[in-house]
């Protein structure tokens, strides 16, 4: 039985590359018509050239890949299978990963558990590009930023269903990759908008109102503490000369700030949603429906 052959195209995304990349990718183009190149106009980063692939694709079924000859092009057929199993997103996971141990090894492996443990999102290896997407799940993604270290915790936040199987993965030889530890920190940075996109963006109050209301109910306590040391202790202390009443102070328009900030951000939830007639859901099939029925309610 012969292997099933599947319409397809090639997208070649140039991110401003200087190196000589796109004299090449002509070339390739002008030699088969299924190669399609997309030269930026300057390197804008790993995350707004996936946007762009996605956006100038066509196919049913999007399948990512680096430009750095690490992962295998062999492995696509196997993700497709994995894909036509039922599943939304296959990812690929680096089960013998290629580079260096305390530059890349050892910061992926402390990120990748810092963010399985933070969002729920099981998938062990979040920065391996070899994956397969089915198109609408693809396009519903927010890549903006350098959000493209955490496509698998987008995808399950859009209700995908996902999995992950081994591919290969080949030492670096051509070009120079661009991480440093310093990326960790961004990391850490990026991590804190997913969960909030991940939890709160349809509620932003609970994760600013709560620590306000903390603040104020430990202000309450200083001051009542400030009182008694005044009033009911021995040894008097007078308000203006208890650090407590500061410490009071402090925490009371602390408070305030975390439930105007949590007020303002509903204020933005809303106009988010409603001026742009976006969903607070997603919907993963219709049946016996029509969009007249949708418009009437």
């Amino acid at each position: 039985m012969g292997r099933q052959l599947h319409d397809y195209e090639i997208i070649l995304v140039d991110d401003g590359s200087t190196d000589g990349s796109f004299a090449i990718e002509k070339e390739l183009a002008a030699r088969d018509p299924r190669v399609k190149v997309i030269a930026l106009t300057r390197n804008y980063g790993q995350t707004p050239a996936l946007r762009a692939g996605i956006d100038w694709s066509s196919g049913d079924v999007i399948v990512t890949m680096d430009g750095d000859l690490q992962n295998d092009p062999a492995d696509i057929p196997m993700l497709l299978a994995k894909l036509n199993e039922g599943h939304d997103a296959v990812f690929g996971l680096r089960k013998k990963r290629q580079d260096k141990l305390f530059i890349r090894k050892i910061p992926s492996l402390l990120g990748n558990w810092l963010i399985r443990k933070v969002t729920g999102v099981t998938i062990k290896d979040m920065g391996c590009t070899l994956r397969a997407m089915r198109r609408d799940l693809a396009e519903a993604l927010p890549l903006y930023g350098e959000m493209h270290r955490f496509v698998p915790v987008l995808a399950k936040m859009h209700g995908a269903n996902i999995v992950q199987v081994d591919v290969r993965h080949h030492p670096r030889v051509a070009g120079q990759t661009k991480y440093t530890l310093s990326r960790s920190i961004r990391v850490l940075l990026d991590l804190i908008t997913v969960k909030f996109l991940h939890s709160y963006v349809t509620r932003p109050m609970h994760a600013l109102g709560l620590p306000g209301l903390i603040c104020m109910a430990m202000g309450v306590v200083c001051f009542i503490v400030t009182l008694w040391m005044k009033y009911g202790s021995a040894n008097r202390v007078f308000v203006t000369g208890n650090p407590l009443f500061d410490l009071g102070v402090m925490l009371e328009m602390m408070g305030v700030q975390f439930i105007s900030m949590g007020l303002l951000g509903e204020l933005l939830a809303r106009t988010y949603f409603e001026s742009q007639g976006k969903s607070a859901y997603n919907v993963r099939a219709k049946l016996n429906l029509d969009e007249e029925r949708r418009q009437a309610a």
